[in-house]
């Protein structure tokens, strides 16, 4: 048996018995030859059971369906530089698909390196929060120059961070990473209001020497920002 074969065999199974949850426990359960062979050969760096590599060859229906094990509420933060570099080296000279992805491939390779160190960091290691948030915010910002909801996001730097660090944070299983990011930015972004709708160098009326750009204010309690007499 292969990893291969144990893909065929749980969506198989799966497709056969419907779960309206699916689990670990459940996968003992219903296929423990499969589970065997998941807990000895498919390991995380730290060197738990990669159930986030054995949910991403399942049928996308029953991806949605993974309940993890609950994680303790409270995590102790610390700082492991060698446990985000034991990620990153093995994908040293693949790093650009957080920049420039060709295709397909790199969209998804992209998003096991993603998670993986989305992991760490919900372990506790502060070393990989920074690097994904870092990370992230590369693709986010490629993201910005789209029309509609996402060029709404332009100028709001704290709300971006905030929110990358809450997707990580909260990141379950729901398939891509990054296509949770997404959706999350896309919908958040509906009840932004954009800061650059038109060009601050405008004059503020016709025959005006006073520019947009000068009457710019932030309200100090929402930390909203708006045009000052708008």
């Amino acid at each position: 048996m292969d990893f291969k074969d144990v893909a065929m065999r749980l969506n198989a199974l799966v497709s056969r018995k419907r779960p309206e949850v699916l689990t670990s426990s459940w996968i003992f359960k219903n296929a423990p030859e499969c589970y065997r062979f998941i807990q000895k050969n498919i390991r995380t760096d730290w060197n738990a059971i990669d159930w986030d590599q054995v949910t991403s060859v399942l049928d996308w229906k029953y991806q949605r369906r993974w309940m993890p094990k609950r994680r303790p509420k409270r995590l102790l933060p610390y700082e492991n530089r060698n446990e985000v570099d034991a990620i990153l080296n093995r994908y040293r000279y693949k790093l650009y698909v957080f920049v420039v992805p060709a295709d397909r491939a790199d969209r998804h390779l992209r998003d096991i390196i993603s998670i993986r160190l989305v992991r760490l960091a919900q372990r506790g290691n502060v070393t990989a929060k920074q690097e994904i948030m870092g990370l992230v915010r590369y693709v986010v910002e490629e993201w910005l120059d789209r029309p509609g909801y996402m060029s709404r996001w332009r100028g709001y730097d704290e709300k971006i961070q905030n929110t990358i660090e809450g997707c990580i944070r909260r990141y379950r299983y729901t398939g891509s990473f990054f296509r949770y990011v997404y959706r999350t930015f896309q919908y958040a972004g509906r009840g932004i209001q954009p800061i650059y709708a038109y060009s601050l160098d405008e004059p503020v009326a016709i025959d005006a020497d006073k520019r947009k750009i000068e009457t710019v204010v932030q309200d100090p309690e929402t930390g909203e920002i708006f045009l000052y007499g708008t």
